[in-house]
């Protein structure tokens, strides 16, 4: 995958960066599973640390993961207490090592926008899923004061730092993709997700350098940029250590094979 981003230097913090409430985890799980389930072998594409597929394999999906950094596929192993819970494939999303129609459904979430051929990675799942399947896509998203936290960064760096690959939410872009790949799309119930986390917490991962759009930042420049951007905070947000309520709705978009 040409220019896209690699997370072999997250296998230990990722789960930090993607972890959700124990309510909001169930619910997706709910909501997975009874799509998944009975369709025979399910790919997910970017299984990284098994964030979804650990629990899913509890729930009884007979899943393959392909993810292109052996170290996030070694952190699943050891999650795992190094059982071969099911087969892990070290592989380009690009370029998927599997025949046509190999695969009753796949998934993926958190993975378009950090490959700049995004369409080809649509194209290969569409191939891979036989006819009568179905493809769930999660793009992810940020939203609110951690967007302007984002993009107040992003100012002070000098530097543009959208996905290089397909945009947080796009999925109009998606979906004219698949529908021109011949997939139905529709709509899953949103999931929705809430916490108190506060804002400094978000702040402290711009420091130690743990979302994919701060990698490109040089650390001299990152820290001084932290800085910054943590005094900008607190006069516009206040006090960034106190409890900060908020909710938003997870998207999960199904993409029917014909």
């Amino acid at each position: 995958m040409t220019g896209s981003v690699r997370f072999d230097r997250a296998a230990e913090f990722y789960d930090q960066t993607r972890a959700i409430s124990d309510e909001a985890m169930a619910r997706t799980m709910e909501l997975l599973s009874s799509e998944l389930r009975g369709r025979g072998r399910v790919l997910e594409v970017g299984v990284g640390t098994g964030l979804l597929a650990l629990p899913l394999h509890e729930r009884r999906v007979d899943l393959v993961g392909v993810d292109i950094s052996a170290p996030m596929l070694a952190k699943l192993v050891d999650k795992a207490g190094n059982r071969a819970l099911f087969p892990l494939v070290l592989a380009d999303a690009t370029r998927l090592p599997f025949r046509d129609h190999a695969f009753g459904a796949a998934y993926l979430r958190w993975v378009l926008h950090l490959i700049p051929d995004w369409r080809a990675v649509v194209a290969e799942v569409v191939r891979v899923v036989r006819p009568g399947g179905v493809f769930l896509v999660n793009l992810g998203a940020y939203g609110g004061e951690r967007d302007e936290i984002k993009d107040r960064f992003a100012e002070l760096v000098g530097l543009k730092l959208d996905p290089i690959g397909i945009h947080w939410d796009d999925y109009g872009s998606l979906d004219a993709v698949l529908v021109e790949l011949g997939a139905r799309p529709r709509e899953l119930r949103r999931v929705h997700e809430g916490g108190d986390d506060p804002l400094g917490l978000f702040l402290d991962g711009i420091r130690d350098n743990l979302y994919s759009w701060t990698w490109v930042v040089p650390e001299d420049d990152r820290l001084r940029a932290h800085e910054e951007v943590r005094r900008w905070a607190a006069e516009r947000f206040g006090d960034l250590d106190a409890p900060r309520p908020y909710e938003r709705a997870t998207r999960w978009r199904a993409f029917d094979i014909p």
